[in-house]
């Protein structure tokens, strides 16, 4: 074999290691990526008309539970209009990629698709995984979990022909009876919130998702739901600034692609009456693009929403949004209409050609950085096993390990004798629960007792004698809802059980729920060890076994504020 010079040895190094160097660099941020000029941005831009340019800032709903009928009236929607996007709901995931490779071969320019998935593809979509909600994930210490749990939420939306989510939830929830936020947020601590939804949205968008972060300027003290009315948020300018902004400023110094503008009446901000902040040219343009300087894609919430359709009816809505400086409008009721409308206003100089150019070359430079400037066709070939693989679902087990909070005990109050009569009852629920079948192995000599929510007062009595028979109990407290809400549905007098089991000698209590039903629920702090565990859901329901049976420490800290025995922060290790 040849002998081969030095220099030439040192060129191949040089040239290898920049290879590899690249191999994994990161990939410029979306928002980086808006500073340099894009030739097929330009090229797809200067080939549109002005209807069609006005038409790449909607978004139109998209479902795949529907039927045929519905599938097609969408078909229709994009063939007529050649709208930017789609935002996809409830079905299922082999539907959706059937139906996305359908509806992008009608789009002259590629559509954008996008899904709320602030849990993962489960919160819409059926045989995917959900994800813990943000309330669970608030109560983690390692961040570096959420920036993982990112990563996998990228995998499975770019996996189905997804490019945007429309998440995380950066709204401080600083309001326990909120009906639409809750326990959608990582809490009501305003640094936890930023740090977690940093960790979140940054794992997305480096494995390659746009994301939105949302509700802004924040949607967490409210106690009107926009999706039926128009909150109204009464606090002052420094308030504002200081508490609900601070997610949302940390999220754009940190390089968020984009962020949700929420349905809220704010006079703080703009004193025009009824004018929900979507609406609101001082707060969308003012404060959100200039003041904070965010030049990332600007997403309006759903203009089908009553909180901005109550008071501006027929498209005035989608117009106003536009001229406040919305770059997508989300859900109009009528999409057609809104074109029109918008098309008029531009006309009509309602906004400059410079700020209406931005708009629509933003929309198109999200649309290539996610790689649409290329044919995407989703295979359903392994689609399911993809979605479901193991890793991830390992995942969602250390993110329900590392979110159990101990409230009150330690080890030693966990630790019950395995040889005593061990009662294990699981209240809420109609049958035997994942939490009964785990805490069971533990214990040989155990017998399961279930407590329905509207349990009456003789069978609770029954209960309550089998029970004394019992050395120690161990309870689980169940809420079956599909969106755990701040009050249980139980009946009064198995919220009087619960305070009688709680007072007992040799009582764990887990929580199964979110953690504000713990104020609902008095005498339950008398119990000898108490875990809240945020949700119901066969991992966490594992998790709080095995700190029971002492193989987990809980690491979890309380990302909210329940009452005076448990204040953001609780958390015994």
């Amino acid at each position: 074999m040849p002998k081969l010079n030095n220099r030439y040895c040192f060129t191949i190094i040089i040239t290898l290691n920049f290879i590899a160097v690249n191999a994994f660099a990161q990939k410029e941020s979306y928002v980086e990526s808006l500073k340099s000029k894009n030739r097929w941005v330009d090229s797809v831009y200067n080939k549109l008309s002005r209807r069609q340019k006005v038409a790449q800032l909607l978004f139109v709903r998209a479902h795949t539970n529907k039927g045929k009928a519905y599938e097609d009236s969408v078909a229709t929607v994009i063939k007529d209009q050649q709208v930017g996007g789609l935002v996809f709901f409830q079905g299922g995931p082999g539907r959706q990629a059937a139906l996305t490779n359908r509806y992008q071969k009608l789009a002259n320019v590629p559509l954008l698709i996008s899904m709320d998935g602030e849990w993962g593809l489960g919160m819409r979509l059926d045989s995917t995984i959900s994800y813990p909600y943000q309330m669970t994930l608030g109560a983690i210490q390692d961040n570096n979990l959420i920036y993982k749990m990112g990563q996998q939420v990228a995998y499975d939306f770019k996996r189905l022909g997804i490019q945007i989510n429309f998440g995380p939830d950066m709204d401080v929830n600083n309001n326990p009876n909120n009906p639409v936020i809750n326990y959608r947020s990582f809490g009501d601590n305003m640094y936890n919130v930023a740090k977690k939804g940093i960790a979140y949205f940054k794992g997305m968008q480096d494995a390659g998702l746009l994301t939105t972060a949302k509700h802004f300027p924040g949607h967490g003290d409210t106690n009107v739901d926009s999706h039926f009315d128009l909150p109204l948020l009464p606090y002052s300018r420094a308030r504002l600034d200081s508490l609900e902004e601070y997610p949302f400023r940390e999220a754009i110094n940190a390089g968020i692609s984009g962020i949700m503008i929420a349905h809220m009446n704010i006079p703080a901000l703009d004193s025009t009456k009824h004018l929900p902040s979507t609406l609101s040219r001082p707060i969308v343009t003012g404060i959100l693009k200039d003041s904070l300087r965010f030049k990332g894609l600007v997403v309006s919430d759903a203009m089908e929403m009553k909180g901005v359709t109550k008071y501006f009816p027929n498209g005035d809505a989608d117009v106003k949004a536009f001229i406040a400086g919305n770059d997508i409008l989300e859900l109009s009721e009528n999409s057609d209409r809104a074109i029109k409308l918008i098309r008029r206003a531009v006309r009509h100089g309602a906004i400059s050609d410079v700020e209406f150019e931005t708009k629509v070359k933003k929309v198109l430079a999200a649309k290539y950085w996610a790689g649409l400037n290329r044919k995407q066709t989703i295979s359903p070939v392994n689609l399911s096993e993809d979605l479901n693989r193991q890793s991830a679902k390992d995942l969602v087990q250390q993110l329900s390990d590392a979110s159990v909070t101990l409230l009150k005990g330690n080890t030693s109050t966990l630790k019950l004798n395995p040889f005593l009569k061990t009662a294990i009852v699981s209240i809420g629920v109609d049958g035997p629960t994942v939490f009964q079948q785990e805490v069971a192995k533990s214990y040989p000599t155990c017998r399961i007792f279930t407590v329905a929510k509207n349990t009456s007062a003789i069978e609770l009595k029954n209960i309550l004698a089998w029970l004394k028979r019992y050395d120690q109990i161990i309870v689980g407290i169940h809420d079956t809802r599909l969106r755990p809400q701040s009050k249980l549905d139980y009946g009064s007098d198995v919220r009087l059980l619960i305070a009688d089991l709680a007072s007992r000698k040799n009582t764990v209590m887990s929580v199964f729920a979110n953690a504000y039903t713990i104020a609902g629920l008095p005498g339950i702090e008398k119990s000898n060890a108490l875990i809240v565990c945020y949700q119901m859901t066969p991992e966490l329901q594992k998790s709080a076994a095995k700190v029971i049976a002492g193989t987990l420490k809980p690491t979890g800290k309380l990302p909210v504020s329940v009452n005076v025995f448990f204040p953001t922060g609780t958390g015994m290790q």
